[in-house]
């Protein structure tokens, strides 16, 4: 046997707390990680649940001289109205094709909930065309998102 060879002894009670004591400062060391690591913010990615805020919201359009005003209701999550306010019978007798047209454009957009794929006679195009940004700007103003538009919301009843 060599002089440099030496006998390490350890008893069992050392080697069962040098352990438990490991153990423990794991433990620790994970527990404060996920205290302190950032965590993702799953209130970003939530569906929001109100698509507008409730009321009746209008857009003016001007036919000459006179104004019509585009009249929307809707509440949390659907469009319920849309008409044509204001209009008289001498704008209605000098644009026969308006109120047809709005017609029209509201059913399409009620039954659809949506501004999209809406169609239109070529007889009208440029009547609805008009009407249809009226009806996007009203919307626009009803949306729940759109903060800072001047909204002019009325309570609907």
């Amino acid at each position: 046997m060599s002089a440099k060879t030496k006998i390490v002894v350890l008893r069992m009670r050392e080697i069962v707390l040098a352990g438990i004591l490991a153990a423990l400062g794991i433990f620790l060391i994970v527990m404060l990680l996920v205290m302190f690591l950032p965590k993702k913010n799953h209130a970003d990615e939530s569906v929001p649940t109100m698509k507008y805020t409730p009321g009746v919201y209008t857009s003016s359009v001007m036919l000459n001289d006179h104004a019509v005003d585009v009249q929307v209701i809707v509440d949390e999550n659907n469009i319920n109205s849309i008409s044509l306010v204001n209009l008289d019978e001498t704008v209605e007798t000098m644009y026969p094709l308006v109120k047809p047209a709005m017609e029209e454009l509201a059913r399409q957009i009620i039954d659809t909930q949506s501004l999209d794929n809406i169609s239109y006679s070529e007889n009208n195009q440029y009547t609805s065309i008009v009407l249809l940004n009226a009806v996007e700007d009203a919307i626009h103003k009803a949306s729940a998102d759109s903060e800072g538009s001047s909204k002019t919301a009325l309570p609907a009843s």
